[in-house]
């Protein structure tokens, strides 16, 4: 299994940047995916996670009205539009996948927002 992120970037405040995560050797439209970050000097969090049991979307306050996460099955891709950044959404982004008690990570890309 492979997760290839990408899409990262320099972002200005207020712009947008769109993440996009590629999938191998699963399909995603069966696994429980989602969007996880980690900034300098703190724990990696949940941003936003996409239920394979019923579609449901879960979105972190911290980004909730402000990103969109979405699924391309024919692609096999996770997507990430992330909108009026800001500073505090500066991080590396990792791809992740679940099935079972089986986690996969993506090798992470950086996204930094600054003027």
């Amino acid at each position: 299994v492979q997760l290839q992120a990408s899409g990262g970037g320099l972002g200005q405040p207020g712009g947008s940047l769109r993440l996009s995560c590629a999938a191998s050797g699963l399909s995603l439209k069966t696994t429980n995916i989602g969007w996880f970050r980690q900034a300098p000097g703190k724990e990696r969090e949940r941003v936003s996670c996409f239920s394979s049991d019923d579609g449901s979307k879960y979105y972190s306050d911290s980004v909730k009205g402000r990103f969109t996460i979405s699924r391309d099955d024919a692609k096999n891709t996770l997507e990430l539009q992330m909108s009026s950044l800001t500073p505090e959404d500066t991080a590396i982004y990792y791809c992740n996948a679940q099935r079972g008690i089986l986690q996969y990570w993506g090798q992470g890309t950086q996204v930094t927002v600054s003027s």
